[in-house]
């Protein structure tokens, strides 16, 4: 049970260092193993330059990071698109590239937990993970499930209080200015489509197609569809659909 006491704790952090073990008691008190929170000002910044806070494995942190694994990380969309927690069990990540996430993420004693979205007054957006190596069953899934007011307390808590240590970590990136059709044909590229389905779904031929995409990875100075749609999505030009929109 969370004691009032570990909330003014973290209320009343002086910085980064105080506020994070306050966050990692009130975890532990709550029978979890590990924690991250992050934040962003606005849901349309660079995830990049969240406030950060975690004790996951530091590899699994480099390899999500390097890799950029927020902008696909289905609990990352789900918060987007929802205030309601989502409890961590295999059910929950459908589609072969979220359950592969989850898979990998599991060898980094991830297993099973719950992540609660974050969303301010002032449109500020973030995550709060809580997790541990326990198998994700019926078992744990109840038990998370009975902690949820604890843990809806503690990422209010830690929203309050983090505020003030939420700076810009990096200057802001200038988004490229996209077409209204490099815009459309951008974000059925985000749904998966292939450049013969885009053609057939906008009335263009697929050379056109080609065409709006050879622009976009040059505006974008990558190389592949996918990189083009992980940085649109990163500087908000496009928005991923969460799974229960």
């Amino acid at each position: 049970m969370v004691q009032t006491e570990q909330l003014i704790d973290l209320l009343e952090s002086k910085d980064d260092a105080a506020w994070s073990r306050a966050l990692f008691a009130l975890a532990r008190s709550c029978g979890f193993d590990h924690v991250l929170y992050g934040a962003v000002p606005s849901r349309h910044a660079k995830f990049e330059n969240a406030f950060l806070v975690s004790n996951y494995s530091a590899a699994w942190r480099e390899r999500y990071d390097a890799d950029r694994l927020a902008y696909v990380d289905p609990t990352v969309t789900h918060c987007l698109s929802s205030s309601l927690p989502i409890v961590w069990q295999p059910d929950a990540f459908s589609g072969a590239a979220p359950r592969a996430l989850y898979e990998e993420a599991c060898g980094f004693g991830i297993r099973s937990g719950v992540t609660l979205p974050v969303h301010g007054p002032n449109g500020e957006f973030g995550v709060l993970s809580f997790a541990s190596d326990a198998a994700a069953d019926g078992k744990a899934v109840g038990e998370i499930r009975g902690r949820i007011g604890d843990l809806a307390l503690i990422r209010d808590y830690a929203l309050e209080s983090s505020q003030r240590l939420m700076i810009p970590r990096q200057p802001a990136e200038i988004a490229p200015k996209l077409t209204r059709r490099e815009l459309e044909v951008l974000k059925w590229v985000m749904a998966g489509k292939s450049s013969w389905e885009i053609s057939r779904i906008t009335d263009c031929s697929e050379a056109t197609i080609n065409f709006h995409m050879a622009n976009v990875r040059q505006k974008f100075n990558v190389n592949t569809r996918q990189q083009a749609v992980v940085k649109a999505i990163a500087l908000g030009l496009i928005i991923p659909e969460g799974p229960h929109r």
